[in-house]
């Protein structure tokens, strides 16, 4: 059963090895509506975390020149904000170690000035000007404005631990783990872009909210997921349901798994999983994710001995991003990490009963988060 909340999966990973060489992220997503035109816009705000030990008075960043040249490794807080749609963006701001105060253990808290995050909150802003975006390269940011006050509600979780992964992650053998507290979550309070402000209101802010820690990242590199969902057998929207498909090419150590996924639905409180880690499943996925003139697609399909999942997604490239990020050696691999927020899919369970599929629902899925990248080297 997947459906566990875990707080202590959910907490700062940044001991031992991960001290010196890694990350440790806590991802939120949602949407919102303009307070005045009620225009929908979905946005995203990230806690970023690279190398506590190296840090400095100042933030470290791994792409100057002078910093690879002597061998300096990025270190810092980094908090990221943005939007989707025509006129994306994605804000960064950066915070050496010295001001970041962490509370260690459960629930977890990050403050750095007026930024804070927490398990059911989150406050902060953003700022960036056009002539320090085009004199800072290395801060990988957009220009623009954010300031966000939110409360959330973490309703159904993905925890993608035990079986043979739990194992592996106490070893810290993987490259990268992943755990989703609040695959859907309910966002209330408000968003000012720009200047505009939007209200997040819990039942229409589609809200998703998770984290990824490790020493490097996966490539391929995917995401979707949706509580968005609206049955085309009986036309009622599932208010009870999400699903949350990730992964690419996990690595153990330095062996390279077969390209492989992670999966979840939880359709109106019943449990259906795809995780390669408990072999007793007999899990097993085929994938493709293919680039258009003017798309970004999707195609998964999971299954085990007792289920089927068919995700078709697409998602319009003028309304996602890439996403950037260093890693904590220092490299930025991933420079077409496409990630988008406003995904548009539909997605097909089905129960095996003696071999047989039979359709438990044919859905359509809206305000699908969506992710989808691989660098040359994989």
């Amino acid at each position: 059963m997947f459906n566990r909340h875990d707080l202590s999966r959910n907490q700062y990973m940044l001991n031992r090895s991960l001290n010196i060489k890694g990350y440790d992220w806590w991802w939120h997503s949602f949407t919102a509506y303009h307070e005045k035109t009620g225009e929908e816009r979905s946005f995203f705000i990230e806690y970023y975390l690279c190398n506590p030990a190296y840090g400095r008075s100042t933030p470290v960043f791994g792409q100057l020149p002078e910093n690879q040249k002597d061998g300096d490794k990025p270190s810092y807080l980094m908090v990221k904000a943005g939007c989707w749609g025509r006129e994306h963006k994605q804000l960064h701001r950066f915070f050496a170690w010295k001001h970041v105060r962490i509370a260690h253990g459960t629930p977890y808290a990050i403050e750095a000035e007026d930024c804070y995050a927490s398990e059911n909150l989150l406050k902060g802003n953003v700022e960036m000007q056009e002539a320090e975006v085009a004199a800072h390269p290395e801060y990988m940011s957009d220009a623009g404005s954010m300031e966000w006050d939110l409360r959330l509600d973490k309703q159904i979780t993905f925890n993608v631990g035990y079986g043979a992964g739990q194992f592996f992650r106490a070893m810290k053998a993987f490259e990268m783990y992943w755990h989703a507290e609040g695959m859907k979550t309910q966002y209330s309070g408000y968003v000012i872009l720009d200047g505009e402000r939007y209200l997040v209101k819990p039942e229409t802010s589609y809200g998703y909210a998770d984290k990824n820690w490790g020493r490097d990242f996966t490539s391929p590199w995917v995401w979707l997921s949706s509580n968005d969902l609206v049955s085309r057998k009986t036309g009622k929207r599932l208010e009870n349901s999400v699903f949350d498909i990730g992964g690419g090419r996990p690595k153990i150590y330095s062996w390279a798994l077969d390209r492989k996924l992670l999966g979840a639905f939880y359709y109106e409180g019943a449990e259906y999983e795809f995780n390669f880690s408990k072999f007793w499943m007999l899990s097993k996925t085929k994938f493709s994710c293919k680039e258009t003139e003017h798309e970004i697609q999707w195609d998964v399909v999971q299954q085990t001995w007792k289920a089927v999942l068919h995700t078709e997604v697409k998602c319009r490239k003028e309304d996602m991003l890439w996403i950037n990020y260093e890693a904590p050696d220092g490299m930025k691999r991933h420079n077409r990490l496409w990630n988008g927020g406003n995904g548009v899919g539909r997605v097909r369970l089905y129960r095996k009963v003696w071999g047989r599929k039979i359709l438990v629902d044919d859905m359509d899925a809206g305000h699908v988060g969506c992710e989808y990248g691989e660098y040359e080297d994989s």
